[in-house]
């Protein structure tokens, strides 16, 4: 359990990596990854049982989390190695040659924390639901947690795993969706309209919770709260809504920083906003 002063430093902290990492290879995701810090900050250092130091592809007797929407892997980098998966110093090889910290993640490298490659949009939500069918025949009370983007959805395979995990009562995954409306090309609404996320949701039988994911404490909450909706028939959704590029204003709420480096000037500035360092690598 970690309080929410300890929360909001690493959340610091993890932002930083981020702007650090992309600006030093001018390349990878920062728009999302910046509006996932919260939601990644409180799982895997207050929420999540799981355990980094022994980590085993299989993690039996933990919970699982996959990461559907990949391209944001700075976040989960830096999480995994904030938390204790692989040293620190090892998130200065993002994206460079022979590194195991690609622009998505991968599995041949066996970087500790990553179980599934992913990327590839719209796969996240079948291998979580074959992960947590897996270990209800184990008999392992461990939930499983994954998280996608909103344009995700765009992705039918997205839409059958969501009608098979009600269909037959997979009560022990918690998805949750990055809902800050934008994406590669622009805002989903101006690229394909997903109308009321909610209301699809539970018509396909989920049990559906909504929160404010740039809200730590909130998340915290909702997180917590979504672990007593499990084991009851359904599987559960948090709707999280999170602006693109959240904690540096030049950023913030724009698709044009999906997937652009920030240069000298802007990486100063954006460390600026975010100044307080527990250590950077």
């Amino acid at each position: 359990m970690a309080s929410l002063s300890e929360l909001e430093k690493v959340t610091t902290q993890v932002r930083r990596d981020i702007v650090r990492m992309v600006h030093a290879v001018n390349s990878g995701h920062p728009g999302g990854s910046l509006g996932c810090t919260e939601f990644l900050v409180s799982l895997y250092f207050d929420v999540m049982n799981h355990q980094p130091k022994k980590f085993s592809m299989d993690g039996i007797g933990e919970d699982l989390f996959f990461l559907s929407n990949g391209h944001i892997s700075p976040v989960f980098y830096s999480v995994l190695a904030r938390s204790g998966y692989f040293p620190v110093q090892e998130l200065a090889t993002f994206r460079k040659l022979d590194s195991r910290l690609q622009g998505h993640p991968t599995t041949h490298e066996g970087l500790p924390g990553i179980r599934v490659a992913s990327g590839s949009l719209g796969q996240g939500l079948s291998v979580a639901i074959g992960a947590a069918l897996a270990k209800k025949l184990n008999k392992d009370n461990g939930l499983v947690y994954t998280l996608h983007g909103d344009g995700e959805l765009q992705e039918g395979q997205i839409w059958e795993a969501a009608m098979y995990a009600a269909g037959r009562k997979v009560d022990t995954i918690i998805a949750t969706i990055d809902v800050n409306g934008q994406q590669i090309d622009g805002s989903t609404d101006q690229v394909l309209p997903m109308g009321d996320l909610k209301a699809k949701w539970e018509a396909f039988g989920w049990d559906v919770l909504s929160m404010n994911g740039n809200n730590l404490s909130e998340v915290v909450e909702t997180l917590k709260k979504a672990k007593t909706h499990t084991g009851k028939g359904k599987p559960v959704l948090i709707l999280m809504k999170t602006e693109m590029g959240h904690g540096v204003d030049f950023m913030m709420g724009s698709h044009k920083w999906h997937g652009v480096a920030p240069n000298n000037e802007q990486l100063a500035q954006a460390l600026s906003q975010n100044a307080e360092s527990l250590g950077d690598y």
